[in-house]
């Protein structure tokens, strides 16, 4: 995201500063290392030179909804063991090699560990190669009074999504098996229009319940 001037088409004698899309390739390992404390692009993909049908770049985008927290300094002589953390996100090149970015040994030698996840960024090209994307990602909860008797999901999520980027034509869950399309002009409380609409007639476990009645 940037943001161009241009002139106010209501206001000749002014200059507006209109926000417009710039894209980037990051060709290396090292412009595709994202530490913790830096931006991350808004929109991030992986992209082939295979187009769709619209002429866009057969893409996947990648978006983090949730980050690890603050990173060990790297002063510490036990950070090599668990480097991996010092970044959001890291693109490499796949090395049979470089299969994970820690091991389980590195827990009980962490002064000089078997893997040191560091090392596999080493500014090597990243264009038309198979690349693996490492993320890291996490968050800090710490109890409260609310958490009594369940801690609640919402806000307490973690993860990130791999999202299609006009790696498809259209939204592909308009051809699954079980999608229900109907217009204005059509009843969709008809079994031949909504089968939905006849889920205790086609449905054999579908439990048969009388009327509920409440009169209190």
């Amino acid at each position: 995201m940037a943001y161009e001037s241009v002139q106010a088409p209501w206001s000749t004698q002014h200059i507006i500063q209109r926000p417009i899309l710039t894209q980037q390739v990051l060709d290396t390992e090292d412009k595709a290392a994202f530490s913790l404390d830096s931006k991350i692009p808004r929109y991030l993909l992986f992209s082939s030179n295979n187009e769709n049908q619209w002429g866009h770049k057969q893409s996947y985008r990648i978006q983090i909804i949730s980050f690890a927290g603050k990173h060990l300094p790297q002063s510490s002589h036990m950070e090599k063991a668990i480097s991996w953390g010092r970044y959001k996100l890291s693109v490499t090149k796949q090395k049979e090699e470089e299969l994970t970015s820690t091991c389980i040994y590195n827990q009980n030698d962490p002064w000089d560990p078997l893997v040191t996840f560091a090392n596999f960024i080493d500014n090597e090209t990243i264009v038309n190669e198979d690349l693996v994307a490492w993320i890291s990602v996490g968050f800090l909860h710490v109890p409260h009074a609310e958490d009594i008797p369940t801690t609640v999901t919402v806000g307490n999520g973690v993860g990130f999504l791999l999202r299609p980027y006009n790696y498809f034509d259209i939204d592909p869950s308009s051809n699954s098996l079980d999608s229900i399309y109907f217009r204005d002009d059509e009843d969709a409380s008809k079994c031949d229009i909504n089968q939905i609409a006849c889920l205790q007639q086609t449905v054999t476990c579908f439990p048969s319940l009388s009327p509920f009645t409440y009169n209190g």
